[in-house]
């Protein structure tokens, strides 16, 4: 078992709080998902996790999207109504509406793609599974770069992670191994565009004509997404990509293509 633990760099808020089993007797292999079932802040959720009640999460996300951490990924935190699953787990909960199914907002679940994605990069994993089945999840021995998703309702009678939730475990899963996999991806090779047209010595304005103007429609299409015509004619759709280009650059507005508009079609281009 690894000891190398690390915690989210997502975290927007920190309450760690003393209700957890101390260090983990099992290796991080399985994410536990769970409703609060509450639209709560990320300090409201400290302050349940900190009162009369025995329980606790590794991670909290808020209604407004902000991570909390309460428990650190080291530590068995109190969650799941099992032991056996969360010294294994780790355990997020969810802000949700109060009453069934338990929705999550939009930005909290798309924080949980993301914290899931994490969680999984850093622990060394590069898919995240959903079964759908009690006893297939809990007898699978993960492989070592494979996390398993579990849910509060296998280990006590309860809804959670309510059925809104339950319903996007699949989706979940899928996302966050998506992501594993285009980031483990190698980065394309930048393809370099070169321009075909000799660059103009002299000024253009709107009626000039040749490969200058050619050089500058090209130019335009890199740089500003103009969707011009390259005909080498300096008609009023090119005067007023130019007038565009000039105004987003912030350099002298006027139509005229001279050095320094030049220059800056150059750098925009690269």
């Amino acid at each position: 078992m690894s000891n190398n633990y690390t915690n989210s760099s997502l975290v927007g808020y920190t309450r760690l709080v003393s209700k957890h089993s101390g260090q983990r007797t099992h290796c991080i292999d399985r994410i536990t998902p769970h409703c609060v079932v509450g639209q709560v802040t990320a300090a409201r959720l400290g302050d349940i996790f900190s009162g009369t009640r025995d329980v606790s999460s590794n991670y909290g996300i808020a209604l407004d999207g902000t991570v909390g951490l309460y428990v650190e990924e080291k530590n068995r935190s109190w969650c799941s109504s099992s032991n056996a699953n969360d010294q294994r787990a780790i355990t997020i909960e969810c802000a949700s509406d109060p009453k069934p199914p338990y929705a999550f907002k939009p930005v909290v679940y798309d924080t949980l793609v993301k914290l899931c994605t994490d969680i999984c990069k850093r622990n060394g994993k590069k898919k995240l599974l959903w079964f759908g089945d009690k006893a297939k999840s809990l007898n699978y021995k993960p492989k070592s770069d494979e996390m398993v998703l579990t849910v509060h309702r296998w280990f006590c009678n309860k809804s959670c992670p309510g059925d809104w939730m339950y319903a996007r475990m699949g989706d979940l899963a899928q996302k966050v191994t998506a992501a594993l996999n285009a980031d483990s991806s190698p980065a394309p090779a930048p393809v370099i565009v070169k321009c075909p047209y000799a660059e103009p010595r002299f000024c253009m304005m709107y009626g000039s004509t040749g490969g200058g103007v050619k050089w500058l429609q090209w130019h335009l299409n890199q740089a500003a997404k103009a969707g011009l015509k390259i005909d080498g004619i300096f008609g009023p759709l090119t005067r007023a990509a130019v007038l565009r280009f000039q105004k987003n650059k912030k350099i002298a507005v006027d139509g005229i293509v001279g050095p320094q508009t030049r220059a800056a079609l150059k750098k925009a281009v690269g």
